[in-house]
């Protein structure tokens, strides 16, 4: 590990833990200020306060960025099709092909695509259709008895291959076990599949979620190197591939009483440059340092996983991304 990886790493783990050290002391001094109230005649203390404070007035601490703040970000789904672009696209050259058939004879075959609009596929996204769809404003993946995943598929966006970005969602799930593809490629029908294979299969980086409650937050690359960073730790991988553990943050037991199974949750991703930070629900579940030169990789697709095993039900609405 470089000094200066090693710098960026402590002050990292410094940081986090502060925020959460922060909270707490600020709470603590405004309930003592409150419980002990100045002497009579003089003027209530603290920052913000004559010549010596600090801005004016608030409180301590840097204020929260609620999950709901969208600034910079767009959405990746327009709340009716998983393929909007690909469905202008079919309707613009449906028309070209019509426009070009009422041509005089002797003029067909001038114009054509070349005439046709500009078409985005930033809100496409790519799966199986016996298990994707778009319903009541939702991307909906569900498996049944009838129709079952085997080996875990994939809904893949079709609006860029991003390196440095965040993402949110909301995420809702009744069963087994799914995830959040990012900086991640394709892999082969067959590979790691067993019998069965399909085309929508994916391997890379993975927010990990599950109905049980035991890997929401983790980081886990599918398809790859497996576990990378646990929940409620920071972690280090270095070039040689070797992980270690370098911080901690709130516990395991901690963060599982933050995530509702069965419920809405709020899923806050950040790729930055070598650092991956999970957030849900406003915490902080896993951070990792990647620098494993061989292993790691520095863009790529981004998709939401339906597990393979019993029938589930995912539910995602509120998908947006900030491009860096």
């Amino acid at each position: 590990m470089t000094n200066r990886t090693l710098t960026f790493s402590v002050v990292l783990v410094a940081a986090i833990a502060a925020i959460d050290r922060l909270g707490a002391a600020g709470q603590q001094q405004q309930q003592t200020q409150q419980q002990q109230p100045p002497p009579a005649g003089q003027a209530p203390q603290g920052r913000g306060q004559g010549q010596g404070g600090r801005g004016g007035g608030g409180g301590r601490g840097i204020p929260v960025l609620a999950f709901e703040d969208r600034t910079g970000f767009e959405s990746m789904f327009n709340g009716t099709s998983l393929a909007p672009g690909e469905e202008a696209f079919q309707e613009a050259r449906k028309k070209a092909a019509e426009a070009q058939a009422a041509q005089p004879a002797g003029e067909r075959g001038r114009g054509g695509r070349a005439n046709m609009p500009p078409i985005s596929r930033f809100q496409d996204w790519n799966g199986d259709p016996q298990f994707w769809r778009a319903e009541n404003g939702m991307i909906v993946g569900e498996s049944t008895p009838q129709k079952v995943v085997g080996p875990n598929t994939f809904l893949i966006w079709r609006g860029g291959t991003p390196g440095d970005f965040e993402l949110k969602a909301e995420v809702r799930m009744n069963s087994t076990n799914s995830g959040i593809q990012y900086r991640s490629k394709m892999l082969a029908p067959n590979e790691g599949g067993g019998e069965r294979g399909h085309a929508w299969r994916l391997g890379g980086y993975q927010m990990d979620m599950d109905f049980a409650n035991q890997y929401p937050g983790i980081l886990y690359e599918e398809g790859g190197r497996m576990f990378l960073a646990e929940r409620g730790k920071i972690t280090y991988i270095a070039p040689d591939g070797t992980k270690s553990t370098i911080g901690q943050l709130e516990s395991a037991e901690a963060l599982a009483a933050t995530f509702k199974p069965g419920d809405w949750n709020q899923f806050h991703l950040i790729a930055r440059g070598n650092t991956l930070v999970h957030i849900i629900n406003g915490h902080v579940t896993a951070v990792c340092v990647d620098d494993d030169l061989k292993g790691r990789a520095m863009a790529g697709l981004i998709g939401f996983q339906l597990h393979a095993g019993p029938p589930m039900k995912l539910e995602i609405r509120n998908v947006a991304i900030k491009l860096k």
